[in-house]
């Protein structure tokens, strides 16, 4: 701040007392560092010991389905009544369901895949999930 050597006592002073301002920023730092200190302090917790659980593996099946409609089970050719059988015969162990990847091709019609789904949904299967889908989106 400058300061004026010739003032007169009809000059205005146009400048912002600044003094108290800095008592209060000086006061709420002092409150700041005053209240910080105990939360930095550490809480000790006795957290519970557990043995490791056996984590299940889940088969995966891979079923493609080309342009005319094929099916093609984990690199396989084969029908839907083939598949229908194989999914009654997974069925029977319900504890541990495979995860099904459906890949159908681009140019598949959408009733080959609806069908496949609509089986794995009436034997009962939930882990069914398509994969490939960013080859579908549009530039």
């Amino acid at each position: 701040m400058a300061f004026n050597l010739h003032s007169n006592e009809d000059d205005v002073i146009m400048e912002i007392n600044t003094t108290p301002l800095i008592d209060v920023m000086l006061v709420l730092l002092v409150m700041l560092i005053i209240t910080i200190p105990p939360q930095m302090h550490s809480v000790n917790m006795n957290m519970p010991t557990t043995t490791p659980t056996i984590v299940k593996t889940t088969t995966v099946i891979y079923l493609d389905i080309d342009k005319q409609g094929h099916y093609i089970w984990n690199g396989k050719l084969a029908s839907r009544e083939e598949i229908n059988e194989k999914l009654t015969a997974l069925k029977s162990n319900q504890e541990n369901q495979p995860e099904f990847h459906i890949k159908p091709d681009k140019k598949t019609h959408y009733k080959y895949l609806s069908g496949i789904m609509s089986d794995l949904q009436r034997q009962g299967f939930t882990k069914v999930g398509i994969v490939g889908n960013e080859r579908f989106v549009q530039d």
